[in-house]
């Protein structure tokens, strides 16, 4: 007797598709960490279990099908009980449920198996760590917290009061240096500080004008309006293109020529170039506070409620000015990231964002000046944002205008101009090669103060190589331009060149400059932020011996140290990097002094430690030069002291001893400075006016918090984002004069 053939219970399911994916899934598994790629690994188990027994329900389902007997479709209705009737509707919903659960479980898979996997580091969870002290009051550091197998963590941003600053902002690096003095709140206010707070503040009360500023005719005379002219030709419109020079100097000699009352638009316009050209006029910046008094009066002429008549050529040139002016006269130029938004609005309003081929046809003159004034724009939004540590708030898809043509400016006065080969040297040629590296600039201000930006270590190193590969065709550029007959460039602007360069390098990799003090896979990172910091400072302050060989003189000469110059004199920008390669700087030998086990002295690199005391020097010069913010002082001589310390093997108590000391010893030479340079505004015929503001003002009104910088801008309330040497809110102080 044959027996029948056996039935296979369990119908065969075709997996072959689910293998081919599988395959595919495990290469991509094989790239992530160990830990994520065991959770995704049981995800897909999962899903291919639940494959599998959706096809054995199908098929078990499809056999009884087939088995049962077919009836009418309305059988059951005419035949079997209501109870009956009920139980099979409930199962076949229970039926159709599991099936469409089974469908939403087939199409997780599938987005699962189709869709990139994601970096972990999109998942970044950040926290946030309060800390407060009598140093610097109460601020939060948000970091990126460490999770298995991602980057280490490091600071995003830092808040403090109504400011956050994210991590271009030189108080990011600062914290490296000062975050154990500020949580266990070692470091106290003494009275000698107070002191000079208290006569900074004086100070700053004889500078300030009346507001709003009456627009007067009052000019310097014509030698030294002359001498500040020149000192602004020379330095800064060769990098920041906005005037037209031959238009300017014709409209600047009519004006001494002419016994009518000037255009109030261009005394305006010519009071914001002696400002600025008084920042490298001479080592004391004699004429503070007739720069002062010049931005006032700009600041009050744009204010005017005159909406339409400001969209124009000149009040565009005007506005670019008073931004320029406000950074190196110390006006407010910790806000000046919010002013340039506005200022790149208007621009936009009026079209300048199109390029000129683009619109209603017009001169070459008209449209070369548009892409300058755009130019121009572009470089202060993108400057101000890495200062502030703001996010830029524009795209290159935002406009289309072209870099300005390779002219000289005598050329536009002709008709049917033609521009210069590339590698003539003319007065726009600066500001070619750093609109050439705006699109990388533009890249790492956004890669660092963007909110949404995953800052990881190899998108650091692919926008330094970007960096350094337009930075090397620029200077091929213009080491061809050097080496010609024609004009070359100035030694400023080379030096501007190289110190926005070296700018934004080193805040790329500052972020990560702290691990690296710890970590060898951010070796590079260490090398890069310490050889930056010391070419920035080699810019900014020339060593001792060309300071011998090239002795200084009260007025500044063509071409003689107007970089250094501006940064001891100017306030803003060029100041404060200067300062933050000081203190990174200083954090590297500490960190050598503090990793390094040996019996005898440490090696130091002594072109590193003569940067320390060349900083207190300069520091000094800074404050003499009129600024009454001791702060940046104060903190080279702590940090000086602290790796003297270091050096002689002293413990912890008796290195604090001699920060005290230190401390005590920067009051005693600061306060004669200040003391005298009150006297000297007291001297001064007063300014009368509700403006002014008492010496025992709050310091919420008078406090300036940024790091060797004067004051907020129009004595605004709560603007300091750091009183961060010491906090004084609740200290009420009286006047000393």
């Amino acid at each position: 007797m044959v027996e029948p053939e056996r039935r296979r219970r369990r119908p065969t399911v075709n997996t072959a598709p689910a293998r081919s994916a599988g395959d595919a899934r495990s290469d991509a598994i094989e790239k992530l960490p160990a830990a994520i790629a065991y959770g995704l690994e049981t995800i897909f188990a999962f899903m291919r279990f639940i494959l599998n027994l959706r096809g054995i329900i199908l098929a078990r389902a499809k056999q009884l099908a087939l088995a049962w007997p077919k009836v009418p479709e309305n059988h059951y209705l005419l035949t079997e009980l209501p109870a009956q009737a009920e139980g099979r509707q409930s199962r076949a919903i229970q039926f159709e449920s599991m099936k469409s659960r089974i469908k939403h479980l087939e199409e997780q898979l599938s987005k699962t198996t189709l869709e990139p996997i994601q970096s972990p580091v999109s998942t970044t969870n950040t926290t946030i760590e309060t800390s407060t002290s009598d140093m610097g009051g109460t601020f939060s550091i948000h970091r990126e917290s460490r999770l298995l197998g991602q980057p280490p963590t490091i600071t995003r941003s830092v808040t403090h009061k109504k400011r956050m600053f994210g991590q271009s902002h030189w108080f990011n690096g600062v914290v490296l240096i000062f975050e154990p003095y500020l949580r266990d709140g070692s470091m106290k206010a003494c009275s000698g500080v107070q002191k000079c707070k208290s006569l900074a503040r004086v100070i700053k009360s004889q500078r300030a004008p009346s507001w709003p500023s009456p627009i007067t005719t009052e000019l310097p005379p014509k030698n030294v309006a002359d001498e500040l002219v020149d000192c602004y030709l020379r330095t800064t419109e060769t990098v920041y293109r906005v005037l037209h020079v031959p238009t300017f100097k014709r409209d600047y000699g009519a004006l001494w020529l002419s016994d009518t009352e000037p255009d109030t638009a261009f005394l305006i316009q010519l009071k914001l170039v002696l400002a600025i050209g008084a920042s490298t006029y001479d080592e004391q910046f004699s004429l503070r506070v007739s720069a002062v008094r010049w931005v006032y009066e700009a600041q009050t002429w744009l204010l005017e409620p005159k909406f339409k008549s400001r969209l124009g050529i000149q009040p565009l040139q005007i506005n670019l000015l008073l931004l320029l002016a406000r950074e190196t006269a110390g006006v407010g130029e910790e806000f000046i990231w919010i002013s340039a938004g506005e200022l790149l609005r208007r621009a936009v309003y009026m079209g300048f964002h199109r390029d000129p081929a683009h619109l209603p046809k017009r001169t070459t003159f008209a449209a070369e000046m548009r892409r300058r004034l755009w130019n121009t724009i572009l470089e202060v939004t993108l400057q101000s944002s890495l200062t502030s540590g703001g996010p830029p708030l524009i795209s290159l898809d935002d406009f289309d205008t072209e870099p300005p043509g390779n002219f000289d400016d005598d050329q536009l006065m002709a008709e049917g101009p033609v521009p210069k080969p590339e590698g003539d040297f003319t007065q726009v040629s600066i500001a070619i090669s750093l609109r050439k590296m705006f699109p990388v600039r533009l890249a790492i201000t956004k890669f660092l103060n963007d909110f949404r930006s995953q800052g990881t270590y190899e998108e650091t190193l692919r926008l330094d190589s970007e960096l350094r590969a337009s930075y090397k065709a620029i200077c091929q550029t213009l080491q061809g331009c050097s080496s010609s007959t024609g004009p070359s460039p100035s030694r400023f602007e080379i030096g501007v060149v190289d110190f926005l360069v070296h700018r934004y390098r080193s805040s790329l990799h500052v972020p990560f400059f702290g691990l690296a003090l710890h970590e060898t896979a951010y070796a590079f990172s260490r090398k890069v932020v310490v050889e930056t910091s010391l070419k920035i400072w080699y810019a900014a302050c020339p060593s001792s011996s060309t300071t011998v060989a090239q002795p200084r003189s009260d007025t500044a000469s063509p071409d003689q140290d107007d970089l250094a110059r501006l940064t001891v004199c100017g306030s803003g920008f060029y100041r404060t990097v200067a300062a933050q390669a000081t203190l990174l700087i200083g954090l590297e030998l500490r960190t050598q002094l503090q990793e390094e086990e040996s019996l005898g002295p440490v090696p130091l690199r002594p072109d590193l430690l003569s940067v320390l005391e060349d900083a207190k020097t300069w520091c000094l010069r800074c404050i003499k030069a009129g600024e009454t913010n001791i702060k940046g002082y104060l903190i080279t001589c702590i940090i000086a002291t602290q790796i003297e310390g270091l050096m002689r093997g002293l413990g912890k108590d008796e290195i604090f001893g001699l920060i005290v000391k230190a401390v005590d010893d920067a009051e005693k030479i600061c306060l004669p400075v200040l003391e005298e340079m009150a006297a000297q505004g007291q001297a001064e015929e007063p300014v009368e006016g509700p403006h002014q503001i008492s010496s025992n003002a709050s310091p919420e009104a008078m406090e300036s918090w940024d790091f060797l910088m004067s004051d907020a801008l129009f004595n605004t309330n709560n603007a300091e984002p750091m009183s961060w040497m010491f906090n004084d809110e609740n200290i009420q102080t009286q006047a000393l004069w």
